[in-house]
């Protein structure tokens, strides 16, 4: 009994040991890719509302319109090595199952979601430090370019039209979960705060989640006409999914409240880094 009670303790203050790290990632993480969808969403509203100034862009567009700023190079260093703590605390998500999604087959589709933001974050901070430390063009280019440029790439390869509407169908779906989450208001559950601070941070939230998983359908709608076209010209990535809201009738208002919902879901993202409950088993 003894030894049981021995062997418990020691696995409780490993668990402990291995929450502390991941929890100080998970963190910094969260709160650097809020910074990043803040950009992305305020250049993308002041491009709707704000008379010029602005524009539509995507990650990495909002990482180089800090260049301009004083010290900025300052800044885009720290969230590269912020984006770099979320990438690999979605690995631990995705191969340690640090949430206990379980192993059927919605927990690996959620799980291999995870491992896919591990390796789109990873990059987006290679991008950030080759602007911080003047390595050229490390990270690849940002806007459509970009995105049509991989698109180009998969369909080289044996089934690659079958590939490029695989990612399309799944980054569709990643959009409805999200749209999900947030009209369920299922993130709540992983959250540590009492309801005084839900009353303000539930809307902002649900908000956020739903104009991102709104984004994420655009995205893929178009990649899977790509794959339909077998054309990579067609595919479009998150300027593109900004300036296509923009050119509907009522585009700027459309722009402008997309891009609000932005701002909110890097408010998500400053919640989780705050609120989140985080560590192995943490549910």
């Amino acid at each position: 009994m003894q030894r049981h009670g021995r062997a418990a303790k020691r696995r409780v203050a490993a668990e402990a040991g291995d929450n502390g790290k991941y929890k100080a990632l998970a963190r910094l993480g969260y709160a650097s890719r809020g910074v990043v969808y803040v950009i992305v969403g305020a250049l993308a509203v002041l491009a709707a509302w704000g008379g010029g100034g602005g524009q539509t862009t995507d990650t990495k567009g909002a990482l180089q319109s800090l260049m301009d700023e004083p010290f900025g190079w300052v800044l885009i260093g720290v969230l590269a090595l912020g984006l770099v703590a979320f990438a690999v605390w979605r690995a631990v998500q995705a191969f340690a199952d640090a949430d206990r999604h379980g192993s059927d087959g919605k927990a690996l589709v959620i799980r291999g979601g995870m491992a896919v933001s591990a390796v789109t974050h990873l990059l987006l901070a290679v991008f950030a430090a080759s602007l911080a430390f003047g390595w050229g063009s490390a990270g690849g280019g940002s806007g459509d370019s970009g995105t049509q440029s991989w698109i180009a790439k998969l369909m080289q390869q044996p089934y690659g039209v079958w590939l490029v509407a695989i990612v399309g169908l799944s980054i569709i779906g990643a959009g409805i979960a999200q749209i999900v989450k947030g009209v369920k208001v299922k993130f709540e559950k992983r959250l540590d705060a009492d309801e005084s601070a839900m009353r303000w941070m539930r809307p902002v939230c649900r908000f956020g989640l739903i104009a991102r998983g709104i984004v994420f359908v655009i995205i893929g709608g178009f990649i899977g006409i790509a794959a339909w076209q077998s054309d990579p010209q067609e595919a479009r990535g998150l300027a593109g999914a900004l300036e296509t809201l923009r050119s509907q009738p009522y585009g700027e208002a459309l722009l402008g409240v997309v891009a609000l919902g932005l701002i909110a879901f890097g408010i998500y993202c400053f919640v989780e880094a705050i609120y989140r409950r985080i560590g192995m088993g943490a549910g």
